[in-house]
């Protein structure tokens, strides 16, 4: 059977472990858990959409605390309670493996909002965090707190918090923590509710954080101009978040190439080390070579002691041994000749040599002159950067004059406008009391007009009156006169009422309609009057929007000359971070240039010792030909000597043999 992987063995170990924990819980564990521990390790733990137990959310957060399998942990859509939640939290404030975080709608509450607060006082490896559709604003001293860990948080780099029922006093709790936090750059909290009063505080936590370059407040209700401040200050953080990592860039270049030239630098020195070792070794075993050819001549000269001694010993061998001692004088020669030509390629290459360590001094030489001209460069960027910092100066006076004239320009238009809108209410009220007066004036016109109709009405109903109360004294009287007539009479009244009364009721009309027209007339003033009303509450409404833009324009002047100065001392700060760079690097030069004379010194040293042990071996070599040529001639003077002997002996020899010649010529007895 084949061997189960490390991993394998690790997601063994996770799912005994978790179904352990369940039963001593008292629990069975759940089967989704089950088989997702059972899937192959991935770095990844999905449980998204399942709904987890109080005793699967203490499991997890035990296992969580040790395990190191899992770099990201996706919990959206999972029904935390207010007990499992800081239970799993808890688990994950001492585990220091997990780098992803998924809360997406749990609907977290007040004890998860304080578990998440505590976890990102404790735990430094979590660097994105999603707790989209949570409801976390709605718990204020709990959205609180989270804040106030996250605010000592140093690991998250995104945090998303969409869908919270965030109001402005959360985001106030929020600015105060991003004034604390220097690590956060991403933060999204579209669909909230901050509004003015947040997005004000938001902005104004801003230019103390540095870091986030990334701040989405769509939905919120915010103003245009709070959300362009956010943009302009976003933008100018990414700004500084790239100039520090082209800064970044830049160092790592340069400690690479300083590093690149210390090492080049360390190698000259070895490899000149090792030339010299080299020449050491060569001289100290031409020396050996020597000594041995020496000893090697010595012995051939006890060797000729001995063919000397031998010759004096054995006479009949003398030729012998001069052919030897002729032949061993050739070997010598030889000897000598290539002792002379090793000499000569030994000159030659300690000529070499010597040209080898010209030019290594001339490279330097040539590497220290390229090193001034760096470190002459380098002042001049330096002095061109002083320039630039002038230039930015007079750019910044100039900005603040023109900015200055700016608002003093601002102020006369305020004036002027508010000069105008003064004049123009003045106007629009004196309008307004002339058109009052005008319709006062109207109004008591048309009820004199209507009550003089009115008495006119009356006076005629009261004529009319009388005139029935005289037809009828008259019908009576004349009743017993004539009934025929008085029917006449009664049908000619009734006529008469009639058209009487048509007439009175055409009348009643006119002046209903009169009426009408007259409270038509009223309603319009009214209108009017409402209109003239609302038209001089909207200019004031406008003047407010008018003070409040001067207000806000005079709080961006005085954030933008906070920006300024804050620029201009950041600006500072960095010219002085690099002239101390520069000027360390400087020193480094200095200490190079230090090391190059001090090794140009070492080299002169070296070549000095070796030129006077290149004259004590040429002197050595000049009293060992001396020594030879001695040599040489007690040689010749030996062998003239041998010679007189060997000829001494043979004439005795010869004079010996021709005076007995009788014992020459008879056998030995």
């Amino acid at each position: 059977m084949r061997a189960r992987s490390p991993a394998l063995g690790d997601m063994e170990e996770l799912r005994l472990s978790y179904s352990h924990l369940c039963k001593e819980s008292g629990a069975e564990p759940q089967e989704v858990v089950l088989r997702q521990l059972h899937q192959p390790p991935q770095g990844r733990l999905d449980l998204a959409g399942q709904s987890l137990t109080v005793d699967t959310c203490r499991a997890l957060g035990k296992l969580l605390q040790t395990q190191t399998v899992w770099t990201e942990l996706v919990l959206s859509d999972c029904m935390l309670s207010d007990e499992g939640a800081p239970l799993l939290l808890q688990g994950l404030c001492a585990n220091t493996v997990v780098r992803l975080l998924d809360l997406k709608g749990n609907n977290l509450r007040a004890a998860g909002a304080e578990a998440l607060g505590k976890l990102l006082r404790q735990n430094q490896s979590v660097q994105s965090l999603t707790l989209e559709w949570n409801n976390l604003g709605t718990w204020e001293d709990a959205f609180a707190t989270f804040c106030r860990g996250l605010a000592g948080n140093s690991a998250l780099r995104q945090l998303d918090l969409r869908n919270n029922q965030i109001s402005h006093k959360g985001a106030e709790e929020l600015a105060l923590a991003l004034q604390g936090n220097t690590t956060l750059q991403q933060l999204d909290l579209r669909w909230n509710n901050i509004g003015l009063l947040g997005g004000r505080s938001l902005v104004n936590c801003l230019p103390s954080n540095r870091t986030l370059w990334k701040l989405d407040l769509a939905g919120n209700s915010v103003p245009s101009d709070v959300l362009r401040a956010v943009e302009q200050a976003m933008n100018h953080n990414q700004d500084q978040h790239a100039a520090f990592q082209k800064n970044q860039a830049r160092t790592h270049i340069l400690s690479r190439e300083v590093q690149h030239l210390q090492e080049e630098k360390s190698k000259q020195f070895m490899d000149l080390m090792e030339t010299i070792d080299k020449q050491r070794e060569e001289m100290a075993k031409s020396s050996r070579a020597v000594s041995v050819r020496v000893g090697q001549l010595q012995e051939a000269l006890n060797e000729r002691h001995s063919i000397i001694k031998a010759l004096k010993a054995k006479l009949q061998m003398t030729e012998a041994a001069l052919a030897l001692s002729n032949q061993k004088a050739q070997d010598l020669g030889e000897l000598l000749a290539t002792a002379e030509q090793e000499h000569t390629l030994g000159q030659q290459e300690a000529a070499e040599r010597e040209s080898k360590l010209l030019k290594d001094l001339s490279v330097t030489n040539e590497r220290n002159l390229l090193l001034r001209n760096q470190v002459d460069e380098l002042e001049r960027k330096v002095k061109s950067q002083q320039e630039q910092l002038f230039l930015t100066r007079q750019e910044m006076t100039h900005t603040s004059a023109e900015l200055k004239m700016r608002a003093v320009q601002a102020e006369e238009r305020l004036d002027m406008e508010k000069r105008r809108a003064r004049q123009s209410l003045e106007d629009s009220e004196k309008l307004h009391c002339k058109e009052m007066e005008c319709i006062t004036r109207h109004l008591e016109e048309s009820q004199k007009a209507t009550q003089e109709r009115v008495h006119r009405l009356e006076a005629l109903r009261l004529s009319l009156e009388e005139e029935l109360s005289r037809v009828k004294a008259a019908a009576l009287s004349e009743r017993g006169q004539a009934e025929e007539e008085l029917m006449k009479a009664r049908n000619q009244a009734r006529l008469e009422e009639q058209q009487h009364l048509a007439h009175m009721e055409e009348k009643l009309r006119l002046l209903a309609q009169a009426r009408d027209e007259a409270q038509g007339v009223c309603t319009q003033q009214k209108q009017m009057v409402a209109d003239a009303q609302a038209r001089a509450s909207q200019l004031r409404l406008q003047m407010e929007g008018q003070q409040r833009r001067l207000e806000e324009l005079q709080q961006e002047l005085s954030s933008k000359d906070q920006e300024k100065v804050a620029e201009v001392s950041r600006v500072r700060v960095d010219l002085q971070e690099q002239i101390g760079r520069l000027q360390a690097e400087l020193v480094g030069q200095e200490a190079l240039r230090e090391k190059v004379a001090a090794l140009e010194r070492q080299l002169k040293v070296i070549a000095s010792d070796h030129r006077e042990a290149l004259l004590d071996k040429e002197s050595e070599n000049a009293s060992l030909r001396e020594k030879l040529r001695l040599k040489e001639a007690e040689i010749a003077r030996i062998r003239d000597e041998e010679a007189q002997r060997a000829s001494f002996l043979q004439s005795a020899i010869l004079t010996y043999v021709q005076g007995s010649p009788v014992r020459a010529l008879s056998p030995p007895k």
